[in-house]
């Protein structure tokens, strides 16, 4: 069994910014000469997230509002009144979605279903510049 970990970096642009990764983590998944094993992405970071959608228009605009129905921007937020920085509602949103993914592969390609793509989600109120880490494991 081997272990390669890779990284992937990001420019967002901030507030609900969704990331087609699915492509990017195949690549690197055909550079790591593993052929069969899972490989988990992770986002290190607690303004983003990591998951799958059917990456299409709708979906594109139907998360986004979800997430201001769920964890709505205008609210009191504690973290606020601390920090100032008015991403309270980021924080929360990223930890309902979670930092990683774990996701089986075989002959060097995700295993995903048919309509399924591997997905990057800024939740941030501003740009920034992201890692994400690919831990392949398998032989």
């Amino acid at each position: 069994m081997s272990v390669v970990t890779k990284e992937l970096h990001l420019e967002t642009r901030g507030e609900v910014e969704i990331l087609d990764l699915t492509e990017k983590v195949n690549r690197k998944l055909s550079e790591s000469g593993i052929e069969d094993g899972v490989v988990t992405i992770f986002v290190p970071g607690s303004t983003a997230a990591v998951t799958t959608i059917e990456y299409e228009p709708g979906l594109l605009l139907d998360l986004p509002n979800a997430l201001e129905r769920l964890f709505p921007k205008r609210i009191g937020y504690e973290h606020e009144l601390r920090w100032h920085d008015g991403n309270g509602h980021s924080h929360v949103r990223a930890a309902f979605l979670g930092p990683s993914l774990t996701v089986p592969f075989r002959g060097g390609k995700m295993l995903l279903g048919t309509w399924q793509q591997v997905v990057f989600v800024e939740l941030d109120n501003k740009r920034r510049s992201r890692r994400v880490i690919l831990q392949v494991v398998g032989d």
